[in-house]
């Protein structure tokens, strides 16, 4: 028997935890606390449930939101009543604009010890605002089936919301009286003389599908126009090699070139796809191929690239553009003349009935050209590069990473690294991100959330991004798995070298760029992290292949700010320049 009937809130409990169980919830991020006493009882003593304690609530949330996004479903996230649940905020967000499924569980007081200042009590309702996908408060338990019934089909309703129509965060509140420990208690005894668990749980499946929303699809108005493009966005769907065959089929019905983002796994599988274009953000520098290169539409696949000339030339030229997704968000920032298509890339192309073209079009040999001509010059300059600098990192690690390497790729300048100067390569690598809201919060604990009983895994960061989620350091007893952080340390944003506040100073230094001057092999130290200070790139390649099979370390890259920023916008303007069109 699964259910424990020690009281009426240990039930409630485990009543809650085996429903979800049986709708598939493999993980619990559990933190700790009194008021949730019942729910981290029930978690933790489920055989099938693999409970995780951590302390410190905002580093918990980012780690369930990096195991929910290498799962592919909801991982529970508990904290008890009081201020606990609102350092949850950062991950919530992120979790609702990545559409990544998330089950909130903050526990709370009764309603009678509420407005009156009984301790460790605040206003719980609607914590998170609008970001859940959909939020409600549990009734206080009871001990009767009817209520038990009642919780059952709340969790499932729950869990549902959490997946669909589209991926998000659920949030309820599950308010407890006393006793919170398995204190016996004679009523529940009552219960359990009635209870037959196979008929209380036969109608539950162990998935819920994903409503899909078709419109009509205009293949052969897409086929009949030559000059069109493919942009490939991220992916969210936890199904890499099919999102890339998809893609590559419809690229070839249509012989439009496919221009892929970095954190999309297209990059990753490029001999699934010979229509790639991955160097469409230097091209795009050139202005004058760039005008020349105009389509006449465009086929967005999720949400739009992280390269800001593609943007602007989206944006100069504002052409036809239908966006595939099967989110029910407006994708398009730019405001131009969009068409949504509500539906999956794989489902979309499943639909094709036409033949498709043999002999690639001019358009497509021209992007292509183009794209071979910037590749080899990038290989020339990478390979003269014998001094540190950050750009050659996102270069190399496509080289040297083992195959198959889940990479968390950290917001700022990591992220637009990997867009410059990550190659094509079929070592079929899974970029992991936080690109709902492009923050630099939880970055360490959403990396050691994908690496958890994961292959070994990398996170590439800048040294603000890590420092400001040094917390997640304390995971680190808890930890299955292994984590190799590639940490860029250029004592500061660099980022903002890129940005015009750079030219004025006072006060760029201390209040954009930030320094913080943390000699990281002391930190490491703190936390008994293995450290590594990297001289020359020989001893970055050792260190990266073979990756360890446990543990996580720190392999240090110090870099010069100012002349990083110098060189990066050298190097991008030399590499578009001088191209045979």
């Amino acid at each position: 028997m699964t259910i424990d009937f020690r009281n009426i809130n240990i039930l409630w409990g485990s009543v809650l935890v085996e429903t979800l169980h049986r709708l598939g919830l493999k993980t619990a991020v559990i933190c700790p606390g009194s008021r949730s006493t019942p729910l981290a009882i029930a978690f933790a003593q489920h055989p099938e449930i693999d409970a995780i304690p951590i302390l410190d609530e905002r580093s918990a949330a980012f780690f369930a939101l990096g195991l929910a996004k290498q799962q592919g479903i909801p991982v529970a996230l508990v904290c008890t009543s009081g201020t606990a649940g609102a350092n949850f905020y950062p991950a919530v967000i992120e979790a609702k604009e990545s559409r990544v499924p998330l089950l909130v569980l903050t526990a709370d007081r009764p309603s009678e010890l509420r407005y009156c200042h009984a301790g460790q009590t605040i206003d719980q309702l609607r914590l998170f605002g609008h970001f859940p996908t959909w939020q409600a408060e549990l009734a206080t338990p009871e001990a009767n089936l009817e209520k038990l019934s009642y919780l059952r089909q709340t969790i499932i309703h729950a869990w549902g919301r959490s997946l669909d129509p589209t991926p998000g965060v659920v949030h309820l509140n599950i308010p407890f009286r006393d006793p919170l420990p398995p204190i016996p208690q004679q009523i529940t005894q009552t219960i359990q003389a009635q209870w037959d668990e196979t008929t209380f749980f036969s109608h539950l499946e162990q998935s819920v599908k994903l409503s899909q929303i078709f419109s009509t699809i205009p293949y052969s108005t897409w086929q009949s126009i030559e000059k069109g493009i493919i942009i490939a966005g991220v992916d969210q769907s936890n199904h890499p090699q099919q999102y890339c065959q998809a893609i590559a089929t419809l690229a070839q019905y249509l012989q439009y070139p496919v221009l892929a983002e970095a954190l999309s796994p297209i990059r990753n599988y490029s001999d699934l796809n010979p229509y790639l274009i991955s160097t469409y953000d230097l091209i795009l520098r050139n202005s004058e191929i760039a005008e020349k290169l105009t389509p006449d539409i465009v086929i967005q696949i999720g949400e739009l690239p992280t390269s800001k000339e593609l943007r602007t030339w989206l944006e100069k030229i504002n052409p036809t553009r239908y966006v595939i997704t099967p989110s029910p968000d407006n994708l398009d920032a730019l405001h131009g003349r969009t068409i949504h298509l509500h539906t999956n890339i794989k489902q979309f192309t499943e639909l094709l009935q036409i033949e498709p073209i043999l002999t690639p079009s001019l358009y497509f040999k021209q992007w292509s050209d183009l794209d071979r001509q910037i590749q080899s010059k990038m290989t020339h300059k990478m390979n003269e590069v014998n001094h540190l600098v950050e750009g050659k990192v996102a270069w190399l690690l496509p080289q040297i990473l083992p195959e198959q390497t889940p990479i968390f790729i950290a917001n700022s300048m990591p992220v637009r690294d990997v867009e410059f100067f990550w190659m094509p390569n079929s070592k079929n690598f899974y970029p992991y991100f936080n690109r709902g809201a492009n923050g630099i919060d939880g970055t360490l604990s959403t990396a050691l959330g994908i690496s958890y009983k994961n292959k070994s895994s990398v996170l590439l960061t800048g040294d603000l991004a890590l420092l400001h989620d040094t917390n997640g350091f304390l995971i680190k007893r808890k930890m299955i798995g292994s984590l190799t952080i590639i940490l860029i340390n250029n004592n500061g944003g660099g980022i903002f070298e890129m940005l015009p506040i750079a030219k004025f100073e006072p006060p760029f230094e201390d209040f954009f760029a930030t320094p913080q001057n943390i000699d990281f092999k002391l930190l490491c130290r703190t936390y008994d992290v293995q450290h590594y200070l990297i001289k020359k790139w020989s001893e970055l390649i050792d260190l990266l292949n073979p990756l360890p099979s446990e543990g996580f370390r720190v392999i240090e890259i110090p870099t010069h700010r100012k002349e990083n920023a110098q060189w990066l916008n050298e190097t991008l303007s030399n590499l578009a320049k001088n191209l045979d069109y």
